[in-house]
């Protein structure tokens, strides 16, 4: 009994890390709070600077809004050049990435270094 639970485990394990590879070579994150870097991870700023949404490594953001600095957090989701918020309220929006420009509920965000 103990084999075959020690073969179903490893099985989980080796599945588990080829889903992991694949959503890597893909750039699709999928699971919030897995720590791996991204491409779009971090800052992306309006150009008059209001809003600011910092993409965290770990598949969560936080909005800043003029002086609120965490106006707004929740887990994000990026499929290619897609992505989808979920904030801790349960309010969701998307996005997409087009040329290095954030393009987000009627905003334009770009890449702060």
């Amino acid at each position: 009994m103990s084999i075959r639970l020690a073969g179903i485990a490893m099985a989980a394990v080796i599945a588990t890390t080829a889903m992991a590879q694949a959503q890597q070579e893909t750039g699709t994150m999928t699971k919030p709070g897995t720590a791996r870097s991204h491409p779009y991870v971090g800052m992306w700023v309006t150009e008059d600077g209001r809003i600011r949404h910092e993409l965290l490594a770990n598949g969560r953001y936080v909005e800043a809004r003029g002086n609120r600095e965490a106006a707004y957090q929740g887990a994000y989701t990026i499929t290619g050049d897609h992505i989808d918020y979920v904030d801790d309220t349960g309010f969701t929006a998307d996005g997409d990435f087009i040329d290095g420009v954030l393009y987000h509920g009627g905003m334009v965000l770009y890449r702060r270094p």
